[in-house]
């Protein structure tokens, strides 16, 4: 099995999944922070593609960056300046070849991530 990453975002707060959030993926270098793409949820709050595919997985530290302040304030979240939760970065290792899923339970004042599966 060769790795490859998915993600999700759950909105718990209205019980239902976040779509249309931007989600970019960056590789951690011992210099620097390369962007490797974007992404953006669908109806289900998964992106339609792993969002770090077979092909282009190794090993190593990412961080997934989820652009949550735009859906906040659609959904109608009373907007604030600056907003709470605008831009939620995940910094995780993967260390084996495997299936790694980091998903997104979303609330207006806080958030929660684990690794699924």
């Amino acid at each position: 099995m060769q790795g490859y990453l998915t993600t999700h975002i759950l909105d718990t707060a209205r019980g239902m999944p976040a779509d249309g959030v931007r989600v970019s993926l960056f590789r951690i270098e011992v210099d620097a922070r390369v962007h490797l793409g974007d992404a953006v949820t669908n109806a289900d709050g998964r992106t339609d593609t792993p969002i770090l595919s077979k092909e282009r997985f190794r090993q190593g530290v990412y961080e997934l960056v989820f652009h949550t302040g735009e859906y906040l304030d659609r959904v109608g979240v009373p907007e604030e300046h600056p907003r709470f939760l605008s831009d939620i970065p995940l910094r995780f290792g993967m260390s084996e070849d495997a299936h790694y899923h980091v998903p997104l339970l979303l609330s207006p004042f806080g958030y929660s991530t684990y690794r699924g599966s």
